[in-house]
């Protein structure tokens, strides 16, 4: 992988050297103001820089799962793609890295701190495989169960939970120390999981006999079971935790539970066979991938207005599309089209597709990973708040000797991003623009400079 380095930028550069002779009080109050109007600019600089970064989407693509040995043949010189998750830099709708994973990644999860993905990988083995976001390496896998479907993270980011398609049980695991901690018996076959966002219910999807189960989060107890649709497949939950969506696959429909409640208050009709569903971040929209019968009436995406409950507009994506995500802005949406082996990107403004990335063979699901900002903000509060100096003036101990640490991002290289025989948006890959403000920095930090000189001469 190439490597790109963001310049570093020190604290001394905000700093005005005054001679040694004694000063009075008035100047070097002005000289103080400058130094924390400057070291503040630079805080809110880094602070503006982490929200305007782009998260990344991770894809899980099965690989040979079908042996389509004419497309290896011609889009990878004759060797065969390994299973992996493929790393999509939102902002550019790039792949940057490539994650190798054993068995066939099926689904994936992301915890709330957004340093882990947990992906179920069944068939070679029946595992979880844990990457670490930092260096996107598998940093650990997990037995579990016999053929582990789904997996969801609980709010507190302590424990995952796993479905088995050939199992009553959803196995427990402590994200502490990677292992099995309990099972909980369901009473019957679950194939997909989640949790509340209060964490006190869980919520599952029983395939064979049309029901969704309600577990206490707490006791581990089926407490409610709900009849659904014929074959409930995927679930998804409201980021407020008002509402559980549930797909019918073989009723071709969403039912819609009111979770205070625990009943349904809603079915929506949707396309032929739909596959997988995500909520838009302010709840108002949901969004159902539609995989069709022998591809005459799906590759689609339905647009659910989850107020009144119905289809508002119908979206064409590539071929045989199975996983969905929402960005956490709500401005785009991630599918995973399996058999066009590609990743359609939607404007949820316009509710058109915008790009189309070639993440890899057989793509199956995608989990969005925000961006996050725990390591450039403890590092700025350490550059702020840890100089033991005392100037003589109460508050104003600020350490101007440390630079900011240098931020390097990943870059994957070697990637084909051409793709023979696939009919794929115009605007495939284009980098978009950047989504942070650089203009602020040198404005800014003027600014700022400029007010402190001003009021240190009163």
């Amino acid at each position: 992988m190439k490597r790109k380095t963001i310049s570093t930028i020190s604290i001394d550069t905000f700093s005005i050297l005054l001679p040694s002779a004694a000063i009075s009080n008035k100047a070097y109050r002005g000289y103080t103001f400058i130094r924390v109007l400057g070291i503040t600019s630079l805080t809110i600089l880094i602070l503006i820089g982490v929200a305007g970064a782009a998260p990344f989407a991770y894809v899980t693509n099965l690989g040979d799962y079908d042996q389509r040995s004419y497309y290896y043949d011609t889009n990878y010189n004759g060797t065969v793609p390994t299973p992996n998750v493929a790393v999509i830099d939102t902002a550019t709708n790039n792949v940057t890295a490539r994650v190798p994973v054993e068995g066939w990644p099926r689904d994936i999860a992301v915890n709330p701190a957004g340093t882990k993905v947990y992906v179920a990988t069944p068939g070679f083995g029946p595992t979880i495989s844990v990457i670490d976001i930092a260096t996107n390496t598998v940093s650990a896998t997990m037995n579990v169960g016999r053929y582990p479907m789904q997996v969801a993270v609980n709010p507190a980011g302590t424990k995952v939970y796993v479905t088995d398609r050939d199992s009553t049980n959803i196995s427990v695991i402590d994200t502490a120390t990677n292992t099995l901690m309990e099972q909980i018996n369901v009473g019957m076959i679950t194939r997909n999981v989640v949790i509340s966002p209060d964490g006190k219910k869980i919520y599952v999807t029983n395939i064979f006999n049309n029901t969704t189960s309600v577990i206490d989060a707490i006791t581990n107890k089926v407490t409610t079971t709900i009849s659904v649709g014929d074959s409930p497949y995927e679930v998804a939950i409201a980021p407020d935790g008002n509402k559980v969506y549930v797909i019918n696959s073989g009723s071709n429909t969403v039912s819609v539970i009111d979770t205070t409640a625990d009943n349904v208050t809603a079915t929506v009709s949707v396309g032929d066979n739909p596959s997988d569903i995500a909520v838009s971040p302010d709840v108002k929209k949901a969004y159902v991938t539609i995989s069709g019968n022998y591809n005459d009436s799906g590759n689609t995406v339905s647009v659910i207005d989850t107020v009144n409950n119905t289809v508002t507009a119908t979206v064409p994506v590539g071929i045989t599309p199975l996983g969905v995500a929402v960005t956490p802005d709500g401005k785009n949406v991630y599918v995973t089209n399996a058999k066009s082996d590609n990743v359609s990107v939607i404007d949820t403004d316009t509710d058109t597709v915008t790009a189309t990335v070639n993440a890899g063979v057989h793509p199956t699901n995608v989990v969005i990973v925000p961006p996050t900002d725990s390591d450039m903000t403890a590092q700025s509060t350490e550059e702020t708040s840890s100089s033991t100096e005392d100037r003589g003036i109460e508050g104003t101990n600020i350490s101007s000797s440390e630079e900011i640490n240098t931020v390097e991002l990943n870059n994957y290289s070697g990637e084909k991003n051409s793709e023979s025989g696939k009919d794929n948006s115009s605007n495939e890959n284009e980098p978009s623009k950047n989504n942070s403000t650089p203009g602020f920095g040198l404005l800014g930090s003027l600014t700022c400079l400029s007010a402190g000189w001003k009021l240190g001469k009163r």
